[in-house]
């Protein structure tokens, strides 16, 4: 297998202004290109791309260990120090979370950290750590 390349995802937003500080301030997340509508960020090393858009879709859930997790979502999977020390600047930041900063999985193949929560179009992400990456893909 190669090392893995940078992803790409362009995002639908209602509003570019709110979102992009979202990102930028709230996340951290640094700015490339832009235009009127439409925005680059560096998403955790990877490229998100923000396009403005006059409504967006509903969105629905599966349950997952307990959780409605929302069906439509992205995220990136962070060391465990990244995770804890994003998961406590979205605390401190007063953000409201979909889900709460957590353990899924808790003693079982695929045990990790997670937490969700929406920008301010409405995008459900979710940021994850596993305490062993070989857990990422493991199926027992």
């Amino acid at each position: 297998m190669t090392t893995p390349r940078p992803f790409h995802l362009a995002l639908p937003v209602t509003d570019l202004a709110d979102t992009r500080d979202f990102y930028t301030a709230t996340l951290g997340c640094s700015e490339g290109r832009t235009a009127d509508r439409w925005v680059d960020l560096n998403f955790f090393g990877h490229q998100v791309t923000l396009h403005l858009v006059d409504s967006l879709e509903s969105v629905t859930t599966n349950p997952v260990d307990g959780d409605d997790v929302p069906a439509s979502h992205f995220g990136v999977i962070l060391t465990p120090a990244d995770w804890q020390a994003l998961a406590k600047r979205l605390t401190d930041a007063d953000c409201q979370f979909i889900i709460e900063p957590h353990t899924r999985f808790a003693g079982k193949p695929g045990e990790q950290s997670t937490l969700f929560l929406r920008d301010p179009s409405g995008n459900a992400l979710e940021f994850k750590s596993f305490g062993d990456d070989r857990m990422i893909f493991a199926t027992d």
